[in-house]
């Protein structure tokens, strides 16, 4: 059974009819770009060919209904005048969130049932809310919003993870999960929303992007990631500026330092989005310029110290993992998403692969922790209509 099918069926045994149509929107794997999006800074994500797939169809009462393939026991059904964040809890919220942006025109239409069913992993670092939020949005703008622009989505999947889920984020997941397409990765500048596809053909190349799901799992409604992101507005702040990407280089960067333990983290998470926007630049224009990918690697391999040492959301396992690609003779490894937990990618020849793998394994093994999961991120299209 397709995942078409499996939804469909689904939501045919759960409403007693089928579905108006099917939608997906992927995970994604940032290639560099991290904790720069609500920084006003650069960012280079892939959509990932694992999705998460939404049956949606309206109905009369004034209600939204929710099941969810992956969580059976979590079933939901509420008026739609009584959405508000928080409700439901779990997954449902992210869902109730995007209707509560679209509250009035889906009224007019009488209500909604949603089944989702996917395969992103959930708390990977890849993006399994945004995946969720966009295949839902894409659903309604397709069936009463049709005049919405992908952009405009964007910030309709953002504000529902920001103001009804809690989950500070900025619009990296969403943007990837629906402007990303297949064998490309996307430039994307947060500040002004402008894009571009750079190619990003590692097979052509003999290379993989190999994703190691550590099986530590991280939340962005969580503690750490809002942290972060109030050091990085209080850093600019102090520097006089809106946003951190306004700051021109690390020199800039010194009066952070006054001397007080603050001082200098503001200084460390300030330097890390300074010089993770300067990664991404690197990163675009060796793609641009070079036939050979395996140039990004270091960088990559950089950004990560970069997460670990001065933005400090690296774990011990996510450093181990990151240590036994490179020693198994990855070109470059880093951790990816919000940090805390969650998951590595790795550039390696694709001749590599099996023996990064089993070092990674053996790794996890010797520490009682595993097994990891590990799989290749090929470039994919971003959200669409399946049916």
């Amino acid at each position: 059974m397709t995942g078409i099918e499996r939804v469909t069926a689904a939501f045919r045994d759960r409403f007693g009819a089928d579905p108006e149509g099917v939608w997906a929107a992927p995970g994604r794997a940032n290639v560099i770009g991290e904790h720069t999006d609500y920084n006003g800074g650069f960012v280079l994500p892939v959509a990932l060919p694992h999705t998460t797939r939404a049956a949606i169809g309206r109905r009369g009462d004034g209600r939204l209904a929710l099941a969810s393939l992956q969580h059976p026991d979590e079933d939901a059904e509420l008026g739609l005048a009584d959405l508000r964040p928080g409700t439901p809890p779990g997954w449902g919220g992210y869902v109730a969130g995007v209707v509560a942006e679209l509250r009035d025109a889906v009224a007019s239409d009488g209500g909604l049932s949603v089944v989702v069913d996917g395969d992103v992993p959930a708390g990977a670092g890849l993006s399994s809310s945004a995946a969720l939020s966009c295949s839902v949005a894409l659903g309604l703008r397709d069936l009463i919003r049709p005049e919405l622009s992908r952009e405009q989505l964007v910030d309709i999947a953002r504000r529902a993870e920001n103001d009804y889920v809690g989950a500070p984020t900025g619009i990296l997941d969403q943007s990837a999960a629906l402007l990303c397409r297949a064998g490309s990765a996307l430039f994307l500048d947060t500040r002004d929303r402008s894009s571009e596809q750079v190619p990003f053909d590692l097979a052509a190349a003999g290379l993989a992007l190999l994703v190691i799901d550590t099986g530590t799992t991280h939340s962005h409604a969580d503690g750490g990631y809002g942290d972060r992101r109030k050091e990085c507005e209080q850093a600019a702040q102090r520097l006089g500026v809106e946003l951190l990407r306004e700051v021109p280089d690390v020199a800039a960067l010194v009066p952070l330092d006054d001397g007080t333990p603050e001082g200098r983290v503001f200084l460390r998470r300030a330097r890390h989005v300074v010089t993770e926007d300067a990664r991404v630049l690197r990163v675009v224009a060796t793609l641009r310029e070079s036939a050979d990918p395996r140039a990004i690697g270091p960088i990559l391999t950089a950004g990560h110290e970069s997460l670990r040492d001065d933005f400090e959301i690296s774990t011990p396992l996510l450093d181990a993992t990151v240590e036994a690609a490179l020693d198994a003779g990855a070109h470059g490894a880093r951790m990816v998403g919000g940090g805390f937990g969650g998951s590595v990618i790795a550039l390696a020849d694709d001749d590599a692969t099996d023996r990064i793998e089993a070092a990674v394994a053996a790794r996890f093994a010797a520490g009682g922790d595993g097994p990891p999961r590990t799989f290749r991120a090929v470039p994919s299209d971003g959200a669409r209509r399946l049916a």
